[in-house]
């Protein structure tokens, strides 16, 4: 598709584009000509469906590393506190929360009207009160070595490391921190942090992953892996609106359609209330050259683009290469970044959904975000040419063939990638692996040159930043990047209260990793969500997480 998107002439283009759209308002046609019966739409209106390509792994907070076991794991559970859709911290389980002068010590109020899921696992089988002892047993679970949670590094070299968790009673619970850190509270709305009781994990053992007990909106009722994702309404949920107990829906429906067309064709059909994300071969049926909405389509369908804490990268780890590969050597990082044309690649695969990494790592959106005082790369062939002159590499003479692993999301985007570079002598083959391989090759370091991304976690700069920093193991530091002064003026932004003095340290740091390019970066990313007219409800955040108990449908 990449190719003929290259080389196809504007005739081509047309007849692809028309018979997408006849293709799809056939499949209106025959969604508004379906006989339904009553009692079927009565069903479909207190449900919300949604698609996910990638299927949910576990339903264990522990391991709530991908976007799509987050916002599974976000309709069951709850944390001390939450984000709201400006990102504010609001509280949930914990009514209210104080930090001492020191810094070090976070107290939270709990409120006493919050239950567990009604589970055979509690006596009854009535979901028992939360208690601070389940925050205790909940967050030691994360930093457990046997538990082995990918989330581990949230509080590794963050919290005290003898008396980390404290209950002071029922109601009062304590995080104590080796030194003040400042993004703690955002850290703490991450959905690792939900709350989970003891008796489900001792009674299902590893079977917790697909079996799970929480406190938030919706609860299981059936999992199908590898296809569709049952949740029923929480009767007993203790968060309202306006008096009126959340959620609206009374259940959840998620599919695992891996291929984007189809599930792009079943949402055009009214099957699914809901479809996220783009792809080259219908994109173009959806959106304009310039990112807007086809406007034959926006009377069925509502779009949300906002700028989306994401940022889309080629990360490369060179712990495992040999001296004398060219990845190992600085200027040829940096030839492969001036060779690429970010603007004509969102411009052809992306319809300019995203805008260009013209700065470093920290992503459009957050306050630090300046590609003025941080300038990234530009395409520039004659300096990439250049650079691989210095590099030892004229015109990719001697060049070894550089394998670059991605998932078949993204393809064409490597494509792209691969082709660019091959204009200039550099030899790259593509290895597509499954998404859940890709991430442990990254995690175990198997991998020298792969296709990421990294989405925020929490709403700060440092979230970002941390990839970098050489104490951190993957995740989040996939690449293994290690640098003296990185690693000094990451500390620092620790240590400090002024925003203005911790944005010059982000500022310098960001300079770090253009300068030494440990990661190519591609693009910072908006969010493209597609609903049906008759759902309401939906609030877009650049976190992107997707909250349905307020989501109501017509």
């Amino acid at each position: 598709m990449l190719q003929h998107l290259l080389n196809s002439n504007k005739s081509k283009y047309f007849i692809i584009k028309l018979f997408y759209i006849l293709l799809i308002t056939s499949c209106i046609f025959l969604s508004t000509c379906t006989s339904e019966t009553s009692h079927d739409k009565e069903i479909n209106k207190k449900v919300f469906t949604y698609n996910q390509p990638n299927t949910v792994t576990s339903l264990d907070p522990a391991f709530a590393r991908s976007m799509t076991n987050i916002w599974a794991v976000d309709h069951i559970y709850n944390g001390l506190i939450q984000l709201d859709d400006s990102l504010n911290i609001k509280e949930c389980i914990a009514k209210s929360w104080s930090i001492d002068a020191t810094g070090k010590v976070y107290s939270f109020i709990l409120r006493n009207d919050v239950y567990f899921q009604d589970s055979e696992v509690f006596p009854d089988k009535k979901g028992r009160k939360v208690n601070s002892k389940d925050v205790v047993y909940s967050f030691k679970r994360i930093i457990d070595p046997q538990i082995n949670s990918p989330g581990s590094w949230i509080f590794k070299g963050k919290v005290d490391s003898l008396e980390p968790f404290v209950a002071l009673n029922d109601s009062v619970f304590q995080l104590h921190l080796l030194r003040p850190f400042k993004p703690m509270l955002g850290i703490l709305t991450m959905q690792y942090c939900s709350v989970i009781p003891h008796e489900a994990i001792e009674h299902y053992g590893k079977d917790f992953r697909k079996k799970p007990v929480g406190t938030g909106p919706f609860q299981l009722k059936r999992w199908i892996e590898n296809q569709t994702l049952y949740l029923n309404k929480n009767k007993h949920y203790f968060e309202k609106e306006n008096e009126y107990s959340l959620p609206y829906m009374e259940g959840i429906r998620i599919e695992f359609i891996s291929d984007r067309k189809s599930a792009f064709l079943k949402f055009m059909k009214g099957e699914l209330d809901m479809f996220t994300g783009l792809e080259s071969s219908f994109i173009n049926a959806l959106l304009t050259p310039d990112g807007q909405l086809q406007s034959w389509i926006s009377k069925k369908v509502n779009y949300n683009k906002i700028p989306f804490l994401n940022t889309e990268f080629i990360g490369i780890n060179t712990t495992k290469l040999p001296p004398n590969h060219p990845l190992k050597n600085k200027l040829f990082r940096k030839a492969l970044n001036y060779s690429i044309d970010r603007n004509k690649m969102l411009s052809l695969l992306r319809n300019n959904v995203g805008k260009p990494a013209d700065s470093g790592i920290i992503p459009y959106g957050m306050p630090s975000y300046n590609a003025k005082t941080v300038m990234g790369y530009t395409y520039n062939i004659t300096e990439a040419k250049n650079l691989l002159l210095k590099a030892g590499y004229p015109e990719g003479k001697n060049l070894p063939v550089i394998t670059l692993h991605c998932n078949k999301d993204y393809l064409d985007i490597c494509t792209f990638l691969t082709k660019q570079w091959q204009d200039i002598g550099i030899p790259i083959n593509i290895e597509v692996v499954e998404s859940a391989t890709l991430r442990e090759m990254m995690r175990n370091g198997n991998t020298s040159f792969f296709r990421a991304s990294w989405i925020g976690d929490y709403p700060d700069e440092e979230n970002y930043l941390s990839l970098f920093y050489s104490k951190n193991s993957a995740p989040p530091n996939y690449t293994r990047f290690s640098n003296a002064q990185y690693d000094e003026l990451y500390e620092k932004s620790l240590s400090t209260n002024d925003n203005k003095e911790i944005t010059e340290l982000y500022n310098e740091m960001n300079k770090i990793i253009i300068e030494e390019s440990p990661v190519i970066l591609l693009w910072y990313d908006q969010t493209a969500q597609f609903y049906s007219k008759n759902v309401s409800g939906i609030h877009s955040n650049i976190m992107n997480l997707l909250s349905v108990k307020r989501i109501k449908k017509n």
